[in-house]
């Protein structure tokens, strides 16, 4: 059956109550548009450069402001609550990266790590070591929930196919990919990237994304998107500021989408071999 999705789009700043206050405002914005699962952005409770500063505020997920919120609005707003994910202080002392789907009954259904570290040094200077402070996750899910089987991606993640191949070979007709794209790569990649993902796998991408200048100085890239299974935007959200995109998704356009390219049940085991392209005699060996 078909739903109707959200994908909040949000600036969020280095204090969890201020931005557990603004996400309960956008999602329930996005409730009265009829949406009965929404997702928010990648560090839904935080974006600190500073990791000391941010460790003085952390909290393990049993007392951590952007769970609990979530978990009173599914409850509130009888909806399936996404929050995209937020930084959970463990017991080792670091962090994971961590989100959250919250059923409408406000019990956790499903976590997921992110797997995937952002270390890169890009062209403008920045440089960013996510290895050096959060835990890596190790495991994705297919969540089979009564509208749709769902897969879950957060940020950097989506420039790594084989997670998205695995999670449609197994099932998934939504993947989600909350993220906080930077500025510069976002400018360069971020909307192909999720297109990418949703025509290969012939599934339904929703993309919250984080937008603007915030105030630890970063610029996220915003364009929170959501992408039917042949590629197509149905919603999508400017590069600043906060936002509501809303769009109808219906799973029975993954089997159509199938159906007509089934390259899911046409891929092939096959092996690589590296050869060398020496020449030998003026042959070429």
């Amino acid at each position: 059956m078909s739903f109707k999705a959200a994908a909040v789009q949000m600036c969020s700043g280095v204090d969890p109550v201020k931005n557990a206050a603004a996400m309960a405002r956008l999602v329930r914005e996005a409730a009265a548009q009829g949406a009965t699962y929404v997702q928010t952005p990648e560090m839904t409770g935080m974006l600190q450069r500073d990791r000391a500063a941010a460790r003085a505020v952390l909290a393990d997920e049993a007392h951590d402001i952007i769970v609990k919120t979530g978990s009173e609005l599914a409850v509130e707003l009888g909806i399936h609550m996404h929050v995209g994910s937020t930084a959970i202080a463990l017991a080792d002392g670091k962090i994971a990266n961590r989100g959250f789907l919250f059923g409408p009954d406000g019990r956790i259904l499903n976590r997921y790590d992110k797997i995937h570290m952002f270390d890169v040094d890009l062209d403008n200077g920045e440089s960013w070591r996510e290895s050096a402070a959060y835990t890596a996750g190790s495991e994705a899910r297919v969540l089979s929930l009564p509208f749709a089987e769902m897969g879950f991606a957060i940020c950097y993640d989506v420039r790594f196919p084989a997670l998205f191949r695995a999670q449609a070979v197994a099932g998934a007709e939504v993947m989600t990919v909350p993220a906080a794209f930077t500025k510069q790569t976002g400018e360069a990649h971020w909307e192909i990237l999720l297109r990418a993902r949703a025509i290969e796998n012939g599934v339904f991408v929703i993309a919250a994304a984080q937008a603007g200048r915030h105030e630890d100085g970063r610029e996220t890239f915003g364009h929170s998107m959501i992408i039917d299974p042949w590629g197509t935007v149905l919603a999508s959200a400017g590069a600043t500021g906060e936002a509501v995109i809303v769009a109808e998704i219906d799973p029975s356009a993954v089997k159509a989408a199938h159906d007509k390219i089934p390259n899911l049940r046409n891929g092939r085991e096959f092996s690589v071999e590296k050869i060398a392209g020496a020449i030998a005699g003026g042959v070429a060996a």
